[in-house]
C-alpha cells in the first residue's frame, strides 16, 4: 500500500454565519496552515482531528490503494486530492497526496 501524506493548505473562516447560527465556543480546530500527517495502510494518522478525517478516509483509503483519478481528471496529479473538512463555520482544505518511501511526490 502507498503512504499517503495529508497537509493543511488554508483556513476559511465565515464570522457572519457564526455569529447567526453557532453557540459560541472557546475552542473548535487546533489544525495549522502547513500542518502534515502521513497516512500509512490508509489508516487514521495519529494527532489527525477525527472530524477532518471523516471528511477525507475515502479518498486517503482509495490512495493508499494505488487508485486515483477521482472525478476524471479532476486534479493535475491524478494521484491526490484537495478534501475540505466537515465544519461549515471554519473549514479546512487538505491537500492529499501519495507519497513515496522517501516521502517525496510521485
Amino acid at each position: 500500500m502507498n503512504k499517503v501524506r495529508i497537509t493543511a493548505i488554508r483556513q476559511t473562516v465565515y464570522p457572519d454565519l457564526m455569529a447567526k447560527y453557532e453557540n459560541p465556543i472557546e475552542h473548535a480546530c487546533d489544525v495549522e496552515e502547513g500542518q502534515q500527517w502521513v497516512s500509512i495502510d490508509g489508516q487514521l494518522p495519529d494527532g489527525m482531528c477525527p472530524s477532518a478525517w471523516s471528511s477525507m478516509r475515502e479518498f486517503v483509503e482509495l490512495l493508499a490503494k494505488g487508485e486515483g483519478n477521482f472525478y476524471n481528471g479532476w486534479m493535475k496529479n491524478p494521484m491526490s486530492a484537495m478534501i475540505s473538512c466537515n465544519d461549515g463555520f471554519r473549514p479546512f482544505s487538505f491537500y492529499i497526496e501519495v507519497i513515496d518511501d522517501c516521502g517525496d511526490s510521485p
